[in-house]
């Protein structure tokens, strides 16, 4: 694969990361003055606590999953396997990559994927 484009792919993965740390830091701030500024004093307002607490924690999950992916891909860089399908050891097209930089299968694999998964 193209050392120039492996590399810009890299600078990618980098900022995506960064991103999820900023919105997860965000998030946790966002929760921490939702715990702290809110007195419940009825179960409607504990249920509404609750329910942004777990919708919170939700969404850091996915970006957690996230950070693993992009980690994942970091270290496909590294040793040279970046862009290699993880199934069929085709090569991701650009475009895949472009759009998705911790792209783990081709698109083939990934429609297989997600057939067994329904």
């Amino acid at each position: 694969m193209d050392k120039r484009f492996v590399a810009r792919m890299e600078r990618t993965l980098f900022e995506l990361k960064e991103e999820i740390f900023r919105h997860l830091a965000q998030e946790n701030e966002d929760f921490r003055k939702l715990i702290e500024d809110k007195e419940p004093k009825d179960l409607v307002d504990i249920a509404s606590s609750d329910i942004d607490r777990t919708t919170l924690e939700a969404l850091e999950m996915v970006e957690v999953r996230r950070l693993a992916r992009i980690d994942a891909a970091l270290s496909r860089i590294k040793n040279g396997k970046y862009g290699v399908c993880m199934s069929c050891d085709g090569k991701i097209p650009r475009e895949r990559l472009e759009a998705i930089p911790y792209a783990l299968l081709c698109v083939n694999c990934q429609s297989k994927e997600e057939r067994r998964n329904r």
